[in-house]
């Protein structure tokens, strides 16, 4: 789990919203372990259980085997790369949903009716991988100081554990790699305190994603309007 981003856009089909896609992605979930340090998949799941029709993905399932994953000339797993990921698997998986938004994942949305269906896709490299860049209508990015990131890795338990040296060695200096590219092909990211309490960060998105979401709706109304003044 290493990036968080939320993505929310409209397909138009017979006149009806059917889907919504939001994107999160996060700073400190790199490293060769799939255990996030910044919150991204907190936050998603606090979000799919208050949004309707709502669904994620998450980058994190579509790890290759560790026997296809490469290692650097320290020796470390280089997990924290594309390379490591399916993402051809995971297109098809988001491509499956765009579909069939209702039926193509679990959703949790307790039976209501709402128009417009939402996934939520969680990762930590979502920002990176061109053929995404043009599909997201809100992106978030969960971001914690170097400080904050080590102590709450300190805290996990990894089996194998890390070696010694790893965190400044590589786990850092990847995340400030890979956040340079991200800020040189993606645009307009909203950047999330990952300090803050997870009801903060909550309310945060929520209320951006509501105003997204009556924006959606609003503009499907019209669409409607439109149609029917062309039969």
């Amino acid at each position: 789990m290493r990036g968080m981003g939320l993505w929310a856009s409209k397909i138009v089909s017979c006149g009806l919203v059917t889907g919504a896609r939001v994107a999160i992605a996060s700073a400190s979930l790199l490293g060769r372990t799939r255990v996030t340090n910044g919150g991204k998949t907190t936050l998603a799941k606090n979000l799919q259980k208050h949004l309707p029709n709502c669904s994620i993905i998450s980058q994190d399932d579509f790890f290759k085997p560790e026997s296809e994953i490469e290692t650097d000339k320290n020796g470390f797993l280089q997990y924290d790369v594309l390379e490591a990921l399916n993402m051809e698997k995971m297109m098809s998986t988001i491509s499956g949903w765009m579909e069939s938004p209702k039926h193509s994942l679990v959703s949790t949305d307790g039976g209501n009716t709402e128009d417009i269906s939402i996934l939520i896709i969680e990762g930590f490299l979502l920002f990176n991988y061109k053929p995404l860049d043009t599909i997201w209508n809100r992106r978030y990015f969960l971001t914690i100081p170097y400080e904050e990131c080590k102590r709450r890795r300190s805290t996990r338990v990894y089996k194998p554990p890390d070696p010694p040296g790893y965190f400044d060695g590589h786990v850092w200096p990847m995340y400030l790699k890979h956040r340079r590219e991200m800020e040189n092909i993606t645009r307009e990211i909203v950047y999330l305190d990952g300090t803050k309490s997870e009801e903060d960060l909550f309310s945060q998105v929520y209320e951006d994603l509501r105003q997204e979401l009556a924006k959606q709706k609003r503009a499907l109304e019209e669409d409607v309007i439109m149609s029917l003044d062309q039969l």
